[in-house]
């Protein structure tokens, strides 16, 4: 991990560029997501780690076809129905 310090410079609109040199480090690329967080003179940025939610769901269906587990539209429907009929 670099230790050599980096400066920087707020735009006018508030943005500020992360330097090449982190960005690279950190696998930093454009539309990564951060939580922010601030206290005194102190700005904290954590990259936020999402998951793949299509991956995640081919991942399931892979599973369930796998397993034989076939689900019909209307079944879904039924249990959409139910979820917000419980949750009211």
């Amino acid at each position: 991990m670099t230790e050599e310090l980096e400066v920087t410079t707020m735009s006018e609109k508030g943005q500020v560029v992360i330097p090449q040199s982190i960005r690279k480090e950190l696998g930093i690329k454009p539309k990564t997501k951060f939580i922010v967080y601030g206290r005194g003179d102190t700005v904290i940025m954590k990259k936020l780690e999402l998951p793949d939610l299509k991956k995640e769901w081919a991942d399931i269906f892979k599973l369930m076809d796998k397993k034989e587990l076939k689900i019909s539209d209307k079944e879904i429907q039924k249990e959409i129905a139910e979820a917000r009929r419980t949750s009211r």
